[in-house]
């Protein structure tokens, strides 16, 4: 596994087209790995997560993969600096029972709701499945309850912090939104990302690591799930 570290140039046109659609983002991403033949889609294929960390400069974007990717066809200008590009393994090395990590997500933590009779009715009509649609978790109790559950699924808990209560927090990042072309209709997408800091106790490493390797939750394809590590902080 592989993670890049790119120094965005906020005054890029091109970064600020990808900002604006978080499709375009995704191929900028995906252009940096090669085409596979097979039926699973590239991004599956190649393990790739990526996301955008605001900093004092503008933005980092992180990019975590099971093979390096070659980012010498960026636009020029892309960027502010040389990509920078490390092995991961040291890290799933160091995933024993036990060990506290501290740790940082971007989401889309959502729940399913059930639609109404009009609204599936509607996309009867339309000869769509009827679906739940997913709803976003806008309380910061809501998307840290969301956090927890995928602790339970993944390997992991959230322990304690001084007050007592969950040592996570939870902060709306911003909204990536975008075209997608279903058939023949162009239909909007937009993601809300929230960021989670925290700390956390690994309790499966292999549930865990594989967390890490695929990612967590919703949105895989539009900047959301790639979970970061480092040491924990006393």
């Amino acid at each position: 596994m592989f993670l890049s570290k790119l120094k965005i140039d906020v005054t890029s046109r091109e970064f600020r087209r990808d900002f604006a659609d978080v499709h375009q983002m995704h191929r900028t991403v995906m252009a940096a790995f090669p085409q596979v033949d097979d039926e699973q889609p590239p991004r599956q294929k190649h393990g790739v997560l990526w996301r955008l960390d605001p900093s004092q400069q503008g933005y980092l974007l992180y990019v975590q993969s099971r093979v390096e990717p070659d980012w010498s066809g960026l636009p020029e200008h892309y960027l502010t600096e040389p990509h920078q590009v490390r092995d991961l393994q040291p890290l799933f090395d160091a995933i024993t029972g036990g060990r506290r990590f501290a740790f940082r997500l971007v989401a889309n933590p959502t729940r399913a709701v059930k639609r109404d009779e009009k609204q599936q009715s509607a996309r009867a009509e339309q000869g769509k499945r009827d679906q739940p649609r997913r709803v976003v978790h806008r309380t910061p109790e809501a998307q840290i309850d969301w956090m927890i559950r995928q602790g339970e699924r993944n390997g992991f808990v959230i322990p304690a912090g001084r007050n007592g209560r969950p040592d996570v927090a939870s902060s709306p990042a911003f909204r990536m939104q975008g075209k997608t072309n279903l058939g023949h209709e162009a239909q909007k997408v937009a993601i809300d990302h929230v960021r989670y800091d925290g700390h956390l106790i690994v309790t499966d490493p292999g549930l865990f690591a594989s967390a890490v390797r695929d990612g967590i939750g919703r949105g895989k394809a539009y900047g959301c799930g790639l979970l970061s590590l480092a040491p924990a902080q006393r």
